[in-house]
C-alpha cells in the first residue's frame, strides 16, 4: 500500500521552480511506494475556493475541479499521518489580490471585483470572502505545530568554506532604527490567562453608549492568553512627521519597516499613515479627486498612480508628488531604475527581509541615484523593534558578522493554533469613531478594553495553552539534542510576555533539566547575549513567540549563510504528523521578472531538498518502510554534493541556474541509491539512471545554458499555462527522457 506526501503548489518563484522539481521528486519517491500529491495553495486557487459556491458546475482550475485546497490541508495537519511538504505562498496586499483577481476574469472566470468601500449587504459579503485570502491565510491553517528552524550542517559548513560579505561597520555609521515612545501597540497592551472555558465577543461602544459588535461570540479555552491593545493614529502620524524631519536634517534616508503581508489588517493601515504624512500636502490638496478616484493611501503611492492614468489632473497631482519628494528626506528604493519607492507598494515592504538586507549592506539602503545611503529605519511599535535596534547598535561597536566564523543561532518558534497572529485576521480592527472596543464573555462581562479614537488600530491575539506547553517541550528537546544553550525571549514589561512567561516556568519543571543551559531574558538582552556568542563562535537556540520566530529566522540565517531560503523547517504537529517548510525568503517575485526577461531562475530550491529528507524519514518510522529511509539517507548525501560542489542557481545568465541545480540533484541522488548497500532493489533500479546522467552531463548542462537569455513567456502571471511551464521549466529532453523513464 502506497504512502502519500502531500506537495503544495504555491506561487511566483517556487511554483515555477516546481515544474522542474518535481517530476524529479516523484519518479524517485515512487520506487518506494510513496505517492507525490499535488495540492494547490496558490492565491489564485484560494480565490477560486472562497467563490467555489458561485461558480458553474464543472469549474476546473489548473487541471482539476475547483476545491478548496487549504482546507483539505487544514483538516489532515489534525491526523498523525499528516505529511506535507509547504513552499512559500504569496500573502496577498489588495494590490497582490486585484491583480490576481483581474487575471482569473481574463480567464473567464466568473469573480467579483474587489470592493474598495463595501456598502451595501451584498459587497460586504463579496468583501468578507476575500479578506478570507488576504495576507497570511495559509500558515494559520496549516501551522498546527511549533516551528523548530535551523540552519543545516552542510549549509553552515558551505557558508563557513565560501564565505558571503556582510558589509563594513563602525562607530561613525548613523543608521538607526526609530520607534514610537508611547501610544504603540507595545505600550498599550493588557493579557489575561482564562481561568476556565468561556466564549468572548468584540465591541464597540461609542460615546452615547451605543454598542456595535464587531465579531461575533467565539470560543475560549481553559488557560488561554488573550490580549488587547491599541494604536494610536495621531501619535503615529506625529511620530513619522518628527522622523521625516530628522532623516532630513541628518541627510539620511527615510525608510518604513513593516509587514503589510502577514499582518494584513493592521499593517497596510500603519503603511498608509507613512504614505499620508510624506506626502500631506497632496493628499490634502486634492482629497476630493482621490475620493472620486478611489485612491487609498493604504495601498501606496504605485496604486495612486495607476488610478491617477488618463485623468485630466495626472500631470499637475504628478508635479506634486515629484514636489514632496523633493521638499523630504531622501526615500528609500526598491527599485532606483524604475523609480518604485519604498512607499510605493505595501507588499515590497517586508521588514523580515528589509532589515536584514540593511544590515548586510553596511547599515545602508538604496537611494534614488542607485547608491547606498545610510537610513533612519522607521519600526513604529516597539514590540520586536527592539532587536533590530541592538543588531544594529552592536555591529556599530563590534564590526560586521564574519560568515566563517560566527555560530549559528536555531529558533524554536511558538506559532501552534495561530498562537499571536497579530493584527493579520478577525480581532483587528480600525476604529470608526471615539469609544470603547472591548471583549465580553458569555456573562456580559468586560475581559479586557481600549479607549480609542477614530483611525486608531485595535487589535488581539489568543494563544492557546497546549501549544505553550508543546512550545517548552520541544525547546527543551531541541536543547538536549543539539547540546546548545536555549533562551527564551520574553519581554517583562510587556503584559502579554508576562503571561507566557509565567507558564514556561510552570512548564520547564516538567521536563529533565539537568546539564541544560535554558535561560528566560528580554529580546533587548537576548539579542545581545546570541551576538555576542555568535561573534565568539557559540551557538545559541532562541526561543520565541510567533512573530520574532519569522523575524529572526530571516536575520541570523541571512547574516549566517547568506540566504533564509536554505534553512531546514520542521514543524512537529500536535497530533503527531509532519509539517515541512521550505526555509524562508518569500516568493521571490524579482526572479519572476528575471526568468520572463532572460529565461533564467535564480530560485534556490535547497530548501525543498533538505525538507524532503525528513519527510522520507516520517514514512519510514510511521510505515516501516525501509526503502523511505534509504530514499532519505540518500537524498541527504546527494544534498551534501549539492554544497560540496556548489551547484546550487547563481544570480546572472551564463551561471547555472535552478534547473541546472534540479539536474545535479537527480545526478547525485541516483549515483548516492545506485552506490548504497541497504537496499539491492533500488541499487539495481538507480545504477542506470545514475550512469546516463553522468554520461549525458555536460549535454544536459550545456542544454540548459543554452535556453538562457530570451524572453520566456508563460502565459500569465498568476495563472501560468501549463504547456507553457512545461517548455520553459523542462526544455531538455535528453533529461526528461531520463526521469520519466524511472
Amino acid at each position: 500500500m502506497s504512502t502519500k506526501i502531500f506537495y503544495t503548489l504555491t506561487d511566483e518563484s517556487p511554483f515555477l521552480a516546481t515544474q522542474s522539481l518535481l517530476p524529479i521528486v516523484t519518479a524517485f519517491a515512487k520506487t518506494a511506494d510513496i505517492d507525490v500529491e499535488t495540492k494547490n495553495i496558490s492565491l489564485p486557487a484560494r480565490i477560486l475556493a472562497a467563490f467555489a459556491d458561485t461558480l458553474p458546475a464543472g469549474t476546473t482550475f489548473a487541471g482539476k475541479p475547483v476545491s478548496d485546497d487549504l482546507a483539505f490541508l487544514g483538516a489532515l495537519t489534525l491526523k498523525p499521518e499528516a505529511n506535507i511538504i509547504k513552499l512559500p505562498n504569496i500573502s496577498a496586499s489588495v494590490p497582490q489580490l486585484k491583480a490576481a483577481i483581474a487575471e482569473l476574469q481574463k480567464n473567464g472566470y466568473a469573480l467579483p471585483n474587489y470592493p474598495d468601500a463595501p456598502a451595501t449587504d451584498e459587497e460586504k459579503a463579496i468583501r468578507a470572502r476575500y479578506d478570507k485570502v488576504k495576507g497570511s491565510a495559509v500558515n494559520p491553517v496549516l501551522r498546527q505545530g511549533n516551528s523548530d528552524r535551523r540552519a543545516p550542517n552542510a549549509v553552515k559548513n558551505f557558508a563557513r568554506n565560501n564565505p558571503h560579505s556582510n558589509g563594513t561597520w563602525n562607530t561613525s555609521v548613523k543608521t538607526r532604527v526609530a520607534s514610537m515612545d508611547a501610544d504603540d501597540f507595545y505600550g498599550n497592551e493588557k493579557s489575561i490567562t482564562l481561568a476556565d472555558a468561556d466564549t468572548f465577543k468584540i465591541e464597540f461602544v461609542d460615546v452615547n453608549g451605543a454598542v456595535t459588535e464587531l465579531r461575533a461570540a467565539k470560543p475560549l479555552l481553559k488557560g488561554e492568553i488573550l490580549d488587547a491593545t491599541v494604536l494610536r493614529m495621531a501619535s503615529l502620524e506625529k511620530f513619522i512627521a518628527k522622523t521625516m524631519a530628522e532623516a532630513k536634517a541628518q541627510g539620511l534616508l527615510f525608510s518604513v519597516h513593516l509587514k503589510a503581508t502577514m499582518m494584513k489588517v493592521s499593517d497596510p493601515v500603519l503603511f498608509g499613515a507613512f504614505v499620508r504624512v510624506f506626502f500631506k500636502d497632496v493628499f490634502t490638496k486634492y482629497a476630493d479627486l482621490f475620493k472620486e478616484l478611489g485612491i487609498d493611501a493604504n495601498n501606496g503611492l504605485g496604486d495612486l498612480y495607476k488610478r491617477l492614468e488618463g485623468n485630466a489632473r495626472e500631470a499637475e497631482v504628478r508635479a506634486a508628488i515629484d514636489a514632496a519628494l523633493a521638499n523630504g528626506p531622501d526615500l528609500a528604493m526598491v527599485d532606483s531604475a524604475k523609480g518604485v519607492t519604498n512607499l510605493h507598494v505595501p507588499s515590497d515592504v517586508i521588514i523580515d527581509a528589509s532589515m536584514p538586507a540593511m544590515i548586510r549592506n553596511s547599515g545602508c539602503m538604496w537611494n534614488k541615484e542607485g547608491k547606498l545611503q545610510e537610513t533612519i529605519a522607521c519600526i513604529p511599535d516597539r514590540c520586536y523593534a527592539g532587536i533590530y535596534d541592538e543588531t544594529v547598535k552592536f555591529c556599530k561597536e563590534n564590526g560586521a558578522f564574519d560568515p566563517k566564523t560566527m555560530g549559528t543561532v536555531p529558533n524554536v518558534g511558538l506559532m501552534a493554533q495561530g498562537a499571536e497572529e497579530y493584527g493579520s485576521h478577525d480581532k483587528t480592527f480600525v476604529a470608526k469613531a471615539k469609544g470603547v472596543i472591548r471583549a465580553v464573555n458569555s456573562k456580559g462581562e468586560v475581559l479586557l478594553q481600549q479607549d480609542v479614537d477614530a483611525g486608531d488600530i485595535f487589535r488581539m491575539c489568543q494563544a492557546k495553552d497546549a501549544p505553550i506547553r508543546d512550545w517548552v517541550k520541544l525547546a527543551v528537546t531541541r536543547a538536549r539534542a543539539s547540546s546548545t544553550p536555549a533562551i527564551f525571549w520574553l519581554d517583562p514589561e510587556r503584559a502579554h510576555d508576562r503571561e507566557i512567561q509565567k507558564k514556561v516556568e510552570a512548564y520547564l519543571p516538567e521536563h529533565d533539566l539537568n546539564g541544560l543551559d535554558i535561560k528566560i531574558m528580554s529580546p533587548r538582552k537576548a539579542i545581545v547575549e546570541t551576538m555576542k556568542r555568535a561573534k565568539a563562535g557559540l551557538d545559541t537556540i532562541g526561543v520565541t513567540g510567533n512573530v520574532m520566530r519569522d523575524y529572526l529566522t530571516d536575520l541570523f540565517p541571512i547574516l549566517e549563510v547568506g540566504t533564509s531560503a536554505k534553512m531546514l523547517s520542521i514543524v512537529p504537529l500536535m497530533a503527531g504528523g509532519g509539517l515541512f517548510e521550505t526555509g524562508a525568503g518569500g516568493s521571490a517575485p524579482k526572479q519572476v521578472q528575471q526568468f520572463l526577461a532572460e529565461n533564467y531562475l535564480r530560485w534556490d530550491s535547497l530548501g525543498e531538498y533538505f525538507a524532503l529528507v525528513p519527510s522520507f524519514e516520517q514514512v519510514a518510522t510511521q510505515t516501516g518502510n525501509k526503502k523511505a529511509q534509504v530514499l532519505a539517507d540518500t537524498l541527504d548525501a546527494a544534498n551534501g554534493k549539492i554544497l560540496e560542489f556548489n551547484r546550487t542557481p547563481a544570480r546572472k545568465i551564463g551561471e547555472l541556474d535552478n534547473r541546472g541545480s534540479h539536474f545535479y540533484l537527480a545526478m547525485y541522488w541516483a549515483r548516492a541509491l545506485a552506490d548504497q548497500k541497504a537496499d539491492a532493489e533500488l541499487a539495481v533500479k538507480f545504477a542506470p539512471v545514475a550512469a546516463a546522467l553522468e554520461a549525458k552531463e555536460g549535454e544536459i548542462v550545456a542544454a540548459f545554458a543554452a535556453e538562457q537569455g530570451k524572453p520566456a513567456d508563460i502565459g500569465g502571471y498568476y495563472i501560468p499555462k501549463a504547456d507553457l511551464l512545461k517548455k520553459w521549466m523542462r526544455p531538455v529532453e535528453v533529461f526528461n527522457s531520463v526521469i520519466d523513464s524511472i
